[in-house]
């Protein structure tokens, strides 16, 4: 396998999410391998010309994850070592957190109905990207308010629990 450097995720995290904003907004959880493009082109040579050759890594789109719970679904999955890391897009609703605090103490749909229904929800897409190395990466698409503008974030401390379960699918 190349060796992939912590600096190649942040690229591949944002192609993963350009590569769903193309969609639109409300879609599925998706999974992404992201594959060393120089393996990746040595393996199948076909994908000469449909695949950025700069890049060092290839976000490859995987089967659609079941329905259900994301944790259940991420905690059976294990990647063959050909695979570099991973990433998960997923869309959520973001509250401030004097918001959060308004939340029903209750069960998980009554939470997340409140929460759909706060006036101060905001939707949003967010990619979480992983190496084998530990390294992390996110970037959250603000889906447009009364602006008409996306606003977009990238921090690798934005999903801490989900980049966790991701590394853990790459350990397994």
């Amino acid at each position: 396998m190349c060796a992939v450097s912590t600096q190649d995720l942040p690229a591949a995290a944002r192609e993963v999410e350009d590569f769903v904003a193309t969609g639109g907004w409300d879609q599925r959880p998706q999974l992404f391998a992201l594959v060393p493009t120089e393996d990746l082109l040595r393996e199948q040579p076909d994908l000469v010309g449909q695949v950025d050759q700069a890049a060092a890594l290839t976000p490859v789109a995987q089967e659609e994850l079941p329905d259900g719970d994301l944790g259940a679904a991420l905690g059976t999955i294990m990647w063959p070592e050909a695979v570099a890391g991973c990433a998960l897009v997923q869309e959520i609703l973001m509250l401030p957190p004097e918001a959060e605090a308004e939340l029903p103490d209750t069960d998980q749909d009554s939470i997340s109905a409140a929460a759909a229904n706060h006036p101060s929800a905001r939707e949003a897409r967010l990619v979480a990207a992983v190496l084998r190395d530990g390294s992390t990466a996110c970037v959250l698409r603000l889906r447009a308010g009364e602006d008409g503008v996306d606003e977009v974030v990238e921090h690798p401390g934005l999903a801490e629990n989900l980049t966790a379960a991701l590394l853990d699918t790459l350990r397994g």
